[in-house]
């Protein structure tokens, strides 16, 4: 069923809203004190990305999936909460095997989520709101339903035949290296038709491409194009590092017990008993991306972010943002279970050491791993635990995604496992439940489903969501939703958030402090990460001036000595240098 008339006529006052608290100029900033920054930076250069996950975010049907029409009438809502850009996850042709990253066509939009119209609707309505659009790109793999290996299995020598990674048995039959799949078990699969083994780094049914062969660059690149002159704004790169595999097909080494510490998978999961040098992260893929870089510089304001997860995932994105490939990477070491502030500081002082050109990208949470507020929240985590893992994000260096439904503080939802959609969660369970728990729908009001849907939806939602819905928010000034709206347009006007420098202040956990500094302005960000309060003593604290934001938590100062209640937040200004 359509949306109801309602839906349409809230749309538009939502609309008129956005479009005046985006009436500033996008990208000409200000400080609190309203002292004008004249530099004008590439919309992407501390930009805030709201990821979408179509499945679950609307549905405008009546089948229990969300669409892409179902987007287009929350467009409004997104563009409200101060944000810049949307990601879309994939929407493309797919058996859904892997819910969309398992691509059959690239070119086309499954039924599932609507038509190619459709896309130019939400890509127009979203423009018209001032939001840019990214879009998935899922490169090194696709679907087996994807014409091309459908020729490529036939037989050795057609004309698709080396676009796969094909590799005979060993003399016992058995695959041609250890080499594992992230999914569980080996990474190679049997095709009788040409009696060899194809490679797939995922799931059995996204067999990996061959990028050594050049004719495979060119369509991928021009895939690539087919979207960038229809207007996006931007590529987010799922797992761009996957691209090539090591032609000698060498052993990956195994990895001692002491190493097997997750990157955005379970320590338990064979594929961490590997340090992983040959299948994935190969030096060929620099000069792709180079190649990626030339097209998309012909498109002027476009982006490319890098989903990056390799043995050195921070080295690794530096290497990839350098001048002349991607604008920015993002990678999984803010995606785990450690939430202290020793772990946040030594990740982004790590890849300030190394990122000289590039662009860093941080995300806390998103569709593959379990929500932040679990993950780093505690057993009963409060609304103020919610808002400060927000604002800790949005204050680091660089630009942020922020995953649909973290502006709500919903948790993980809990799901039996004859609910479980999830290939991997199937796979590993019980021991890893799989992604499925941060991707339930979104809950938009006290209707039935929560007004995601008028059928059941494909994964249930969730009963902790319930009273965390949008409706209800929207009605409490104090709530997570509202307080994020306010403090997302109050940092767009702050240079020293959007683009400046950092600097960490020592301090002891769970306390983390820093400086972040542009050249108009210097902001002191302290944070108490803990349940308890929380004093702390440094000559930092005595010239800065607390800003006026009701949003955070009141700290008290008395010259060095700071107060800060339980998760608080003390933002202050220094006087520029």
């Amino acid at each position: 069923m359509p949306l109801p008339m309602n839906t349409i006529a809230v749309a538009r006052v939502r609309y008129r809203l956005a479009a005046m608290l985006r009436a500033e100029p996008p990208r000409r900033m200000q400080n609190g004190n309203g002292r004008a920054s004249m530099s004008q930076l590439p919309w992407w250069r501390g930009a805030v990305i709201y990821q979408v996950y179509p499945r679950s975010f609307q549905d405008a049907n009546g089948d229990g999936v969300g669409d892409l029409p179902g987007l287009l009438a929350r467009l409004d809502y997104i563009a409200s909460l101060g944000v810049d850009a949307i990601w879309i996850s994939p929407f493309f042709k797919s058996p859904m095997h892997d819910f969309g990253y398992d691509i059959a066509d690239y070119r086309d939009v499954d039924p599932l989520f609507g038509t190619l119209a459709d896309f130019d609707a939400v890509l127009a309505r979203a423009h018209a709101l001032g939001l840019k659009v990214m879009i998935d790109q899922v490169l090194s793999h696709t679907s087996t339903e994807h014409a091309w290996f459908k020729q490529s299995r036939e037989s050795r020598d057609n004309d698709k035949a080396d676009w796969y990674v094909w590799a005979d048995a060993r003399a016992d039959g058995t695959p041609p290296n250890n080499w594992l799949s992230i999914f569980g078990g080996g990474a190679w699969h049997w095709e009788p038709r040409r009696r060899q083994y194809y490679l797939h780094n995922f799931l059995t049914t996204q067999p990996d491409l061959n990028f050594h062969h050049p004719e495979v660059q060119q369509a991928a690149l021009d895939n690539v194009q087919f979207w960038l002159d229809r207007g996006v704004d931007g590529l987010r790169l799922d797992a761009i590092n996957f691209c090539f595999h090591d032609r000698q097909l060498r052993d990956n080494p195994a990895k001692p017990a002491e190493l097997r510490a997750g990157r955005g998978f379970s320590a338990d999961n064979p594929y961490a008993h590997q340090f992983h040098y040959y299948n994935s992260t190969q030096p060929e893929n620099v000069a792709f991306l180079e190649r990626l870089r030339t097209l998309m510089d012909r498109y002027p304001g476009v982006v490319a972010l890098g989903e990056i997860s390799a043995e050195d995932s921070l080295a690794t994105t530096a290497e990839y943002t350098r001048a002349g490939r991607l604008h920015m990477g993002y990678s999984f070491e803010l995606l785990t279970e450690d939430g202290s502030a020793g772990h946040i500081r030594r990740t982004i002082e790590q890849l300030e050491t190394q990122m000289h050109e590039g662009w860093p990208c941080w995300a806390v949470s998103n569709h593959d791993v379990p929500r932040v507020l679990t993950r780093w929240g505690g057993a009963k985590p409060s609304r103020d635990v919610a808002i400060q893992l927000l604002l800790l994000v949005c204050c680091l260096r660089g630009s942020v995604c922020l995953f649909q439904g973290e502006e709500l503080g919903l948790p993980e939802a809990e799901l039996p496992f004859d609910a479980i959609r999830d290939p991997y969660g199937i796979a590993f369970w019980p021991d890893f439940k799989g992604r499925d728990g941060c991707r339930t729908p979104m809950p938009w009001d006290d209707s039935v489903h929560a007004g995601f849907s008028t059928a059941t939806p494909w994964l249930p939602l969730a009963t902790a969501h319930a009273a965390l819905n949008v409706a209800q928010q929207e009605r409490d000034a104090t709530s997570t939703l509202q307080r994020l709206r306010r403090f997302l347009h109050w940092r767009r006007r702050q240079p020293a958030l959007v683009a400046g420098s950092i600097r960490f202040i020592d301090t002891a956990e769970p306390a983390l402090a820093f400086e972040r500094a542009s050249a108009s302005q210097r902001l002191l960000l302290v944070f108490n990460l803990s349940n308890a309060p929380l004093v702390l003593r440094h000559s930092a604290w005595a010239d800065a001036c607390p800003l006026p934001l009701a949003d955070v938590a009141p700290a008290k100062r008395d010259d060095d000595a700071l107060v800060l209640p339980p998760r608080g937040v003390w933002i202050a200004e220094r006087s520029a240098d």
